[in-house]
Formats: structure tokens, C-alpha cells, sequence
């Protein structure tokens, strides 16, 4: 049997690059995504990917009705909660933004789950959940906190996850703490920063590809007097396609075994934003400007995972480096 699997925010960078792997996978995947943050013509990228329509209807999680009404339409066996703003910068200016939609978002879809007897979902958390960490590489048993509304929302979100399942027990939950996704797909046709409409993200590597190509004059490091060893932040960077296969084996475990399980995915190594402007200009042939300006609230100096879980759990470990990423996003910048 084909397990059906609802992406909430499945056109959307993560969300987008999953489909096509549990689509690869013998999944049939369906995007509910209100394309605020993706563009309009991901789900014809998709096809173009994969041979197979992308089926999608467009909805926001703030709106139960819609949501209803894409539950009564089919028969998921699992849901995908990619549906979130994910800002870190933006969350500290705008944080009753970050709680509504992120929290009350969530809170809507679940009643439905609830409501239509779906038992397994996929929570899409984040390193943020760590706040500033005590230890490196971050095991998943380290404390828990939050140093800014983005990390609060997602750190509420595997909270309530965690008092639900208690309340119902038959609801298997994988939660899946992202490190830094960064890479595009093969083809060229996924990119981290929407085409369209979507304002462009905020995350490095989007930012040094606008200035490749001409769309900004400089690059802004955001502090360079942290702990670390050239003074810049230390992010575990992921390659997209490695952090979709994850999600392909979170769900397969959930559905075959019926327990829940909490994972990191990351490679487990840290590189600085210096490294990775230096590994984009040799991949790029590029000479990226930056200037370097005082930190940015809600950022943090080191952070990157400990990855042990994952393999012994789920079988996961990252195949692509830091090369790779940067290739695949100046290939995929190109076309």
C-alpha cells in the first residue's frame, strides 16, 4: 500500500526537496502550503523532477477550515510539519508574528490529526531548541531553552507534542532538529531563496549568492569577537538532499515501528562563516565583499550537532560536505 503524506509547507525550501524524495521513495506525497514563503510554480519544479504530478491545494494553518477541508478531501496515513516562519532575526522584532503563526498554526492542525485519526507526524524542530549551548557537538539530551521567539515557538511546539502523545498514546512523533540546511537539488530547479513574490531569506548562503551575482555590492558578517576560532559564528551546515533523506527515514521508522523518536540532523561539523565564504569563492570563482558589523540579536556563537542518535537510530549520516553545498547552490543560482 501507497502511504499518503501530507506536507504542510511542502513548497517550501525543506519541504519542496522532501517530496521529491518520498516521492523517490514509494511515497505519495500532497503539499497544503499558503506559498507565502515559496514560489507558486514549485509543484510544476517538482514534476519536472520526478515524472510524477505534485499534487497540492493552497491553505494556511491559520485557517481550520481549510484545513479541514483538505483532510476531508483525502486519506493521509502520515502528516509533515514543515509550516512555520523561521526567521531568527525577524522573530525578535516581530515575535506575536513567530507565536501565532507557528504555535496557534500548529495547535489548529492538530485538533484535525486528532479529529481524522492520523497517528504519525513528522515535527519539523530545530537546533534552536538548544539555546545557547552548554557542550559541543549537542547531544539530544542536552538542556533545553531558547535564545530567541523563533526557537521559543519551536521549542513550545515539541512541548505540546510531548503532553499530546501523553494524551494519546496511539500518535507516533518524530521530531527532527535541523541544523543549518543549506545546497539545492541536483537539477537546479529547488532553490533555498524563492523566485518569486517570497521575500528573499535571511540565511548566509542565499545572501552570498546575491552577492555573486551582482544584486548586492557586499555580504554583512554579523560579529566577528565570538569564542570561536576566527571570530565568526560556527554553524553544522547540511546539505538539503541529506536533510530530506532524514525525513525519509524518520517516517519510515515511525510507520514501522510505531515509536517516536527524538533526532539532530547535522553532519556533526562546524564551519565559520569566513569558511564557508572561502569555500563558496573557490566553488563560485567570485570575490565576495563582506563587512563585518556588530552581532545580531537572538544569534549565538558555536553550534553543531552531535549526530550518533541518527545513525544508530535511523541509519542517517550525511553524505555531502561543505564543497558540495556550495556547489550545488552556485549551480542551481546559474540556471
Amino acid at each position: 500500500m501507497t502511504h499518503k503524506i501530507l506536507l504542510t509547507g511542502g513548497a517550501g525550501y525543506i519541504g519542496a526537496h522532501t517530496f521529491v524524495a518520498l516521492q523517490a521513495a514509494g511515497f505519495s506525497p500532497f503539499i497544503f502550503d499558503n506559498f507565502s514563503n515559496a514560489d507558486k510554480d514549485t509543484p510544476e519544479r517538482i514534476a519536472s523532477i520526478t515524472g510524477q504530478t505534485a499534487p497540492w491545494v493552497k491553505g494556511d494553518l491559520l485557517d481550520k477550515t481549510a484545513i479541514e477541508r483538505v483532510f476531508a478531501d483525502n486519506d493521509f496515513d502520515a502528516v509533515i510539519h514543515f509550516a512555520a516562519k523561521k526567521s531568527v532575526a525577524d522573530s525578535v522584532h516581530r515575535p506575536l508574528d513567530y507565536f501565532e503563526n507557528n504555535c496557534v498554526g500548529l495547535i489548529n492542525l492538530l485538533e484535525v490529526i486528532e479529529k481524522y485519526s492520523v497517528k504519525t507526524f513528522v515535527f519539523s524542530s530545530s537546533a534552536t531548541v538548544y539555546g545557547t549551548p552548554q557542550r559541543l557537538p549537542i547531544p539530544e539530551t542536552a538542556t533545553l531553552s531558547f535564545a530567541n521567539p523563533y526557537g521559543f515557538t519551536k521549542l513550545v511546539g515539541e512541548q505540546m507534542l510531548a503532553q499530546i502523545s501523553l494524551a494519546q498514546p496511539e500518535l507516533t512523533v518524530g521530531i527532527l532538529r535541523y541544523f543549518n540546511p543549506v545546497g539545492a537539488h541536483a537539477s537546479g530547479l529547488l532553490l533555498q531563496a524563492p523566485r518569486g513574490n517570497a521575500a528573499p531569506p535571511e540565511n548566509l548562503m542565499p545572501r552570498m549568492l546575491e552577492v555573486a551575482r551582482g544584486q548586492n555590492p557586499y555580504l554583512t558578517v554579523y560579529g566577528d569577537d565570538y569564542d570561536t576560532p576566527d571570530g565568526t559564528g560556527l554553524r553544522d551546515y547540511i546539505h538539503i538532499t541529506d536533510l530530506a533523506r532524514g525525513h525519509v527515514l524518520s517516517l519510515q521508522n515511525l510507520l514501522q515501528s510505531g515509536e517516536g523518536h527524538t533526532v539532530n540532523l547535522g553532519t556533526g561539523n562546524g564551519y565559520s562563516v569566513l569558511e564557508m565564504i572561502e569555500c563558496f569563492k573557490k566553488v563560485s570563482q567570485k570575490d565576495l565583499t563582506y563587512r563585518i558589523v556588530p552581532r545580531r540579536a537572538g544569534d549565538i556563537a558555536s553550534c553543531y550537532a552531535d549526530v550518533s542518535l541518527a545513525f544508530a537510530l535511523l541509519g542517517f549520516k550525511a553524505e555531502f560536505g561543505l564543497l558540495e553545498m556550495c556547489a550545488s547552490s552556485w549551480n542551481a543560482a546559474q540556471m
